[in-house]
């Protein structure tokens, strides 16, 4: 069912989406576009805790990653270290560093190759020829750091600090959060300065302030579900990886006050239970159940999800003349972008919906052809765009055909994901979302998205697995551990 509460996750606010951009691995999905791919959103497990079981994983204890930088010559590139985490009964830290090795290798290159020249020609190297082959190594722009630190305040509430900094970028990044169980709800208050957002196009932009209140009630397999809270944007938003000419209208300064509730429910048509998990009794038993608890049932099921959200704006311009900044190695430079008529409604009110189906073949125990997953998702994220449109498609089938501008929004999307066995416990997955297109606007179904993972479950953790993914559209790669996650 996580699969399909992308819904309503991503009518909100807080959606978060695995980034290697950031050394804490995430970044805010925008709210009011398309929901991501099921296998962007972020792990469970806080970046700390991944990177500190990961390090004991991998050859070295270093964690690979693949993100654009903003300065072409760092390069894409980047080796995560997790250098050290003391730690109490209550609180903990850990120092995380981060090294991109492009940049590095090439300027030595250079200066090897000088300095073969040098011997060519009978001369000796000099002192300021080794000392600036030195600097190489301590240029900033080549390395970042991040601070995390969590202060459990009472059994129920904790406190979340991180802190980074990037020698490639101008300025540092703090974010706090601040989470409370209840009995029946979760509490998240968390700010932000700045906060990184992801567009559905991969582009990233840069809020100089944030801040959330959220209220979620404890979602069942199936039932009412419900979530309110309150969201500040602060300063204009700044494009990071690439020009763009159109500021997302709910990223601009104001005042959110926003609700959203959901009803769902799941239809078994057959289902094969698996032993129960909790009678295992000896490390020679595991080869009797699933690499993975949550992938151990082959059945075929139904889901299906429907709600609506409600938004009240406070403050900010309706309209504004935007500056829109593209960091250039470590300078900024800006210009000013028309947002054209835009304007963003100081109230707004809508309905979305998801039908799921799911189908697995297998129990994921033995070593081959034991897994194959399909789940196909139809999402319908804006009703009243979708009406709008299928009222225009009316309109100009009676009255002649008239030029509109797109809401992307109107277009249903289909989202598939397709996870096969290789071999073991490796597991190929692949996700994609489909725009099944406007009919008012002829537009045909193309594919807005895929992303690639190779997964490897351990049998003892019952639920947990080694994630690698690739996204051609942010041409990003990331390593990351998720616990009972789908």
């Amino acid at each position: 069912m996580a699969n399909l509460r992308l819904a309503i996750d991503s009518a909100f606010w807080d959606l978060n989406v695995s980034s290697p951009q950031l050394i804490e691995g995430t970044a805010k999905a925008v709210p009011g576009e398309p929901s991501p791919l099921a296998l962007a959103t972020t792990a469970r497990t806080i970046r700390p805790l991944q990177l500190s079981f990961l390090a004991n994983a991998l050859p070295l204890g270093l964690i690979p990653s693949l993100a654009p930088s903003t300065s072409k010559d760092v390069g894409s590139f980047a080796i995560q270290s997790f250098l050290f985490t003391p730690s109490a009964d209550n609180w903990w830290m850990a120092l995380v560093g981060q090294f991109r090795p492009k940049k590095l290798i090439t300027n030595i290159k250079k200066e090897v190759e000088l300095g073969l020249e040098t011997f060519r020609h009978g001369d000796e190297l000099e002192w300021s020829q080794l000392k600036r082959f030195a600097k190489h190594f301590v240029d900033k722009s080549l390395y970042a750091v991040g601070f995390f630190s969590q202060l459990s305040l009472t059994t129920d509430t904790s406190l979340l600090f991180n802190v980074e900094n990037h020698g490639d970028k101008v300025g540092r990044r703090t974010k706090a959060m601040l989470l409370h169980k209840l009995e029946n709800h979760d509490v998240t208050l968390e700010a932000a300065w700045p906060e990184l957002f992801v567009d559905s196009k991969g582009s990233y932009w840069n809020v100089p302030t944030s801040i959330s209140l959220d209220v979620s009630s404890l979602i069942p397999d199936s039932g009412l579900g419900y979530r309110f809270g309150l969201h500040k944007n602060d300063g204009q938003p700044q494009a990071l990886n690439s020009p763009s000419s159109g500021i997302p209208l709910t990223l601009l300064p104001g005042l959110c006050a926003k609700a959203a509730f959901s009803y769902e429910k799941s239809i078994d048509l057959w289902r094969k239970p698996e032993k129960d998990s909790k009678a295992r009794k000896s490390v020679e038993e595991l080869d009797e159940y699933s690499y993975d608890v949550r992938l151990g049932e082959p059945h075929a099921a139904i889901s299906g999800i429907v709600g609506g959200t409600c938004a009240a704006w406070f403050g900010g311009d309706k309209s504004t003349n935007a500056t829109v900044g593209y960091q250039q190695d470590v300078s900024e430079a800006g210009q000013s972008v028309i947002l054209n008529s835009k304007r963003r409604n100081r109230f707004s009110a809508d309905m979305f919906g998801s039908l799921l189906y799911t189908l697995q073949l297998g129990e994921f125990k033995k070593d081959f052809i034991d897994l194959t997953r399909i789940d196909a998702r139809f999402d319908i994220h804006s009703a009243s765009s979708f009406v709008k449109d299928a009222a225009y498609l009316i309109s100009d089938i009676v009255k002649g055909r008239v030029d509109r501008e797109m809401n992307p929004l109107a277009s249903p999307k289909f989202n598939l994901i397709l996870q096969q066995q290789v071999a073991g416990p490796i597991v190929f997955r692949m996700d994609s979302r489909i725009s099944l297109g406007c009919p008012s606007q002829k537009q045909l179904s193309r594919v807005e998205d895929v992303m690639f993972g190779l997964s490897y479950s351990f049998r003892l953790l019952q639920s947990g697995k080694i994630l690698a993914w690739f996204s051609p559209t942010r041409k990003e790669t990331m390593i990351e551990l998720r616990l009972f996650e789908f």
